[in-house]
């Protein structure tokens, strides 16, 4: 046998020697798993080979890569040099005399240098380095300062109170202070844009409502909250919509509008189209038309002076190109995610602001504000809100002025002045109206106030120093009872209900009851009949 395998071998080595070293070798065992020559162990040895070889070739391709990307880059610079970095070439003779005046100034530097180093080599390899390692600190910066948790918006149960208007629509209010039937003072206020019913007058201690007998009512405008859409509301719709809900809660008597910044212009629609179910209005920071007809240039300037661009493009876009503010609104408020208020509507705020609006509890009560002005996830109605702040409301603040009637022209009219007393009528509001406005007010800027006590000066307006757009309307107890105070005087408590009269019979002495006669009963109006009128008769049929 050992001549046999000597044999073998020697065959191997010269056949190799004829053909060429393949540097395979083939197992003389006969492998049962694999179905043919070569075991476990040499089928290894192949998958370990296959994997250095991929690794090889991967090294050698990066190599290569690399080779020409270096051959690349001095093709680039040879063409620069050639046709871009030459005397006679704009660039350098443009930028060549303020490069050689940094290089002289920075020439002090070369001291640091090694002696065989080219002093530009050096330097562009220097602001590399610094150029990579701030684009390394700017991309780890999230690490260095971690970021704040994004809080999604949560969609709440229904829970507000609804009524059914005449054209079928619901409308959700919410009711505080005293019941209806102890109220001495009825308020109702809509709500500015991206709110709700729940804001009111945000903060407002229940125990000032109660000490003045105050009952507030807030709702939420078509389309928020839990309110159905109107196919095609204005600002005459919306003062219907007021009219009907004061009749829907029991408001009997007149009622107070309250307005907050966009919530304005409904409640100078209520003072345009319901003036005799208004007795009053209280308007803090309120919004007018940025387009109105009967500002001057200066006073506009002033307002469009103070707001952002993006606030600015917002407003230019509701005007003319309405459509497109759907995308705009889809990618702030309603993204279903929460945000800072200035960065939502792009506001611009003054110091005290900020500095509310970092407050945890501004902070919870915006967030479900929020939340609730954007239940139905539509775009339409904001669309509309925005659309109405901006275009023909029909009639201009300076209409609510009080004025004389002028008499009409014609020979019927002087007819009548001659052979008839004419009477002096009144237009315009007849009420009270109080504005607030801050100094510092960045949203609704205070040429607004200056237009407004020009074109309504019957109107008090109360300039607040220091004060900002949210500042004396959120969360201040003293400014709300300084608000309450100013406009219903000194504190009377809710009406005292009257008692309901004794039904029980009258008995007498003896304990048995006394029948009542109607008829012998005389009531109050006879009784002062019979005083003004002593020597009347009485007569029957």
């Amino acid at each position: 046998m050992s001549e046999v395998n000597e044999s073998s071998s020697s065959w191997r080595e010269g056949t190799g020697s004829v053909v060429g070293d393949t540097e395979i070798r083939y197992n003389s065992r006969y492998s049962a798993v694999g179905g043919g020559y070569g075991g476990g162990p040499a089928g290894a040895d192949v998958k370990g080979k296959d994997g250095e070889n991929w690794k090889f070739h991967a090294v050698e391709f990066a190599k290569g890569f690399a080779e020409m990307s270096v051959e690349f880059g001095k093709g680039v610079r040879d063409v620069l040099k050639q046709s871009v970095i030459r005397e006679d070439s704009i660039l350098v003779r443009k930028v060549g005399p303020l490069c050689c005046k940094v290089c002289r100034r920075l020439s002090f530097l070369n001291e640091y240098l090694p002696e065989d180093r080219d002093p530009a080599h050096a330097w562009s390899v220097i602001f590399f380095v610094l150029f990579l390692a701030s684009a390394v600190l700017i991309a780890s910066n999230d690490n260095i300062y971690p970021t704040t948790s994004v809080k999604k918006v949560c969609i709440h149960p229904p829970s507000a109170s609804r009524i059914l208007l005449p054209d079928g629509r619901h409308l959700a209010y919410q009711q505080q202070g005293v019941p209806a039937e102890l109220a001495r003072f009825s308020m109702i206020a809509p709500h500015s844009f991206v709110s709700s019913r729940l804001a009111g007058i945000p903060g407002i201690m229940t125990s000032l409502l109660q000490e003045y007998g105050i009952r507030l009512v807030t709702y939420d405008l078509p389309g928020f909250g839990e309110s159905d859409p109107h196919p095609s509301r204005n600002l005459e719709s919306s003062a219907m919509d007021m009219l009907h809900l004061s009749y829907a809660v029991n408001v009997t008597d007149k009622f107070w509008v309250v307005g907050f910044s966009d919530g304005c212009m409904h409640a100078w629609a209520a003072l345009r189209y319901i003036p005799d179910r208004i007795a009053g209005a209280v308007m803090v920071a309120p919004m007018v038309n940025p387009y109105e007809p009967r500002m001057t240039k200066e006073e506009k300037s002033k307002m469009w002076k103070k707001w952002t661009t993006k606030k600015k493009n917002m407003y230019i876009l509701a005007r003319k190109f309405p459509r497109l503010l759907p995308y705009f609104y889809r990618r702030s408020f309603l993204s279903g995610v929460h945000c800072q208020i200035e960065t939502r509507l792009a506001l611009s705020l003054g110091i005290r602001d900020k500095a509310l609006l970092e407050h945890p509890l501004f902070e919870k009560f915006w967030q479900r504000d929020v939340e609730e002005s954007v239940r139905q996830k539509n775009a339409k109605p904001f669309v509309e809100e925005a659309v109405l702040q901006v275009s023909n409301w029909g009639f201009s603040p300076a209409d609510l002025k009080v004025q004389r009637k002028r008499p009409g022209k014609g020979i019927m009219h002087w007819i009548k002045s001659l052979f008839g007393q004419t009477e002096e009528i009144l237009t315009g509001f007849l009420g009270q109206i109080h504005v607030w406005q801050g100094m510092e007010d960045m949203v609704v800027p205070p040429s607004t106030s200056d237009f407004l006590q020009r074109v309504l000066p019957d109107a008090m307006v109360h300039r607040l120093l220091y004060e900002g757009h949210f500042t004396y309307f959120y969360f201040c107890d003293e400014c709300h009872r300084h608000i309450i105070s100013t406009v219903f005087g000194n504190p009377q408590g809710p009406l005292t209900p009257e008692p309901e009269p004794d039904q029980s019979p009258i008995q007498n002495d003896d304990g048995e009851t006394q029948d009542t006669i109607l008829g012998d009963v005389a009531t109050d109006e006879e009784n002062v009949s019979s005083v003004v009128n002593p020597d009347k008769e009485d007569y029957i049929d």
